[in-house]
């Protein structure tokens, strides 16, 4: 089973330098990601590169997640 804990790690290897947060059951999660990486982009485009870092794993491990993504900026005016 997929611990929050794994998760945070997977989505961090994927962007540089961002700041994530996890928290779920093992089967269903919800996550925060803080990255440079989103400036520009949409919401859409935002979760396909979470989805690209996780790879497979969004396949096999991980069955439901919803997330935030937000760029630096945007998580200190909020």
């Amino acid at each position: 089973m997929v611990t929050p804990e794994q998760l945070k790690e997977w989505i961090e290897a994927g962007f540089d330098g961002a700041q994530v947060s996890v928290e779920g059951d093992g089967h269903h999660f919800e996550a925060v990601i803080i990255a440079n990486e989103f400036e520009g982009q949409s919401r859409i485009r935002r979760h396909q590169l979470v989805y690209k870092a996780l790879g497979d794993k969004m396949k096999a491990e991980v069955h439901a997640l919803s997330m935030k993504t937000v760029t630096p900026a945007e998580h200190e005016g909020a």
